[in-house]
């Protein structure tokens, strides 16, 4: 590992229910952020409407973003519904120049979430140029369970796609400075900004991302289109 890993997380504009539309968002985020990996908000391809129809691996209008990862050598973790064996999951899926792959299913689910939604994996790490990336979906961050599942993984950076309220933004900062510190690595949050559906007419942003000592080292604005770059050695 001889180059530094650049990451980004970013704050798409989201159509609620619109995959076409938000896919070509994603495209262009993906081309504004410029690093190798770009990682977005919770079910940022559908917004947070969680009866909206689960997205395949091979969905014509996920092309954008693979056209857009193939253009920028990148990897993005991409927030979307899937389905796996007649079960739906809140998941993140990993894009790249090789195609469309399942990263990661929430494990943690809040509110009304499990009247559709089927529990995930647990703490899981992948892979991206050498380095593990622990990966966390929203309810996960605020969980010891997960957070020290993915602290025993060894990870060299942690990043999680988030849905929060404006007035939750003491706790996001919290759970970053928390895992960064439990974890010994970068902790990376890439939160929804602008409306997402689901009684979300206005939802936290400021995607962050803290140092292994807790301290914050960027942080987004509140609005759509905005992002954070980080760069890993």
């Amino acid at each position: 590992m001889t180059e530094a890993l650049s990451v980004a997380a970013v704050q798409p504009v989201c159509v609620a229910r619109d995959v076409g539309a938000n896919a070509v968002a994603h495209a262009g985020a993906v081309r504004a952020a410029a690093t190798r990996l770009v990682v977005f908000p919770e079910l940022s391809l559908t917004g947070y409407e969680l009866d909206a129809p689960a997205v395949s691996s091979t969905d014509p209008r996920l092309v954008p973003i693979l056209e857009a990862c193939r253009e920028a050598d990148a990897v993005a973790l991409v927030g979307a519904p899937i389905e796996r064996d007649g079960r739906v999951y809140i998941a993140a899926l990993r894009i790249d120049s090789s195609g469309v792959r399942l990263a990661y299913r929430k494990t943690h689910l809040g509110g009304d979430e499990p009247r559709r939604f089927s529990s995930g994996d647990g703490p899981t790490a992948i892979e991206v140029d050498g380095r593990r990336v622990g990966i966390g979906i929203c309810k996960d961050t605020g969980m010891d369970e997960h957070v020290d599942g993915v602290a025993g993984l060894g990870l060299d950076l942690y990043v999680a796609g988030l849905v929060h309220h404006a007035e939750e933004l003491p706790e996001q900062d919290r759970r970053g400075r928390r895992i960064a510190l439990r974890c010994g690595a970068p902790a990376v949050f890439a939160s929804f900004a602008g409306p997402t559906g689901g009684g979300f007419d206005r939802t936290a942003g400021t995607s962050g991302a803290w140092a292994p000592d807790g301290t914050q080292l960027a942080r987004a604005g509140a609005d759509p289109g905005e992002l954070v770059r980080l760069s890993i050695d």
